[in-house]
């Protein structure tokens, strides 16, 4: 799987990060939010298909704000906790 090169300083909006990252863990810095703090936005740090690689390579990166999406389905059997 070829990977994509992200340019950091160009914020995404979630229909774009849903379309280049599909059904992928997505880690954003600065992510743009509404007034119920749902993610609208921001800039991709990492992006992974599988959850552990994620994790591991997700705490590599330092920002003062976060955020993590899943751009695919929601997983049957499976509860996020926050």
């Amino acid at each position: 799987m070829k990977k994509e090169k992200v340019d950091l300083g160009k914020p995404l909006t979630m229909s774009e990060i849903n379309s280049r990252y599909e059904s992928e863990w997505v880690l954003l810095a600065d992510p743009q939010t509404d007034e119920k703090l749902e993610v609208k936005g921001g800039r991709v740090l990492y992006h992974s298909r599988d959850r552990d690689e994620f994790d591991r390579k997700s705490l590599d990166f330092r920002a003062k704000r976060l955020a993590v999406v899943f751009t695919g389905k929601p997983l049957k059997g499976i509860e996020f906790v926050l």
